[in-house]
C-alpha cells in the first residue's frame, strides 16, 4: 500500500497498526517512494534461545532410530582380495 506523507500525517496510528500486522506500507513524497514502514522484530533473550535449543535437542534425540552400521555398507563393491569387482 502506498500513502503520501501528507496523507499519512492524519492516519499514522492506523498505518502503524497495519504495518505491525504485516502489511507493507510505503510512504511517498511527490509521487516517489520515500519510506517503508516495517515492524521491529524483537530478538529473543538468552534464556529464550537456550530453551529453544534444548527443545530442539530433546526433539531430535527422540527421533534417532537405531539402524545398521555404515562401517561396512560398501563391502559389496569389493571382492575377497579387496579390489573393486
Amino acid at each position: 500500500m502506498q500513502v503520501s506523507v501528507t496523507a499519512a500525517k492524519g492516519q499514522l496510528t492506523e498505518l502503524v497498526r497495519r504495518a505491525e500486522a504485516g502489511e507493507e506500507l510505503v510512504l511517498t513524497r511527490h509521487g516517489h517512494d520515500s519510506v517503508r514502514l516495517v515492524p521491529i522484530r524483537t530478538v529473543p533473550d538468552r534464556k529464550a534461545r537456550r530453551a529453544l535449543l534444548e527443545a530442539v535437542r530433546t526433539s531430535s534425540a527422540l527421533r534417532v532410530l537405531p539402524g545398521p552400521s555404515a562401517a561396512h555398507s560398501q563391502d559389496f563393491l569389493y571382492g575377497d582380495n579387496g579390489l573393486p569387482e
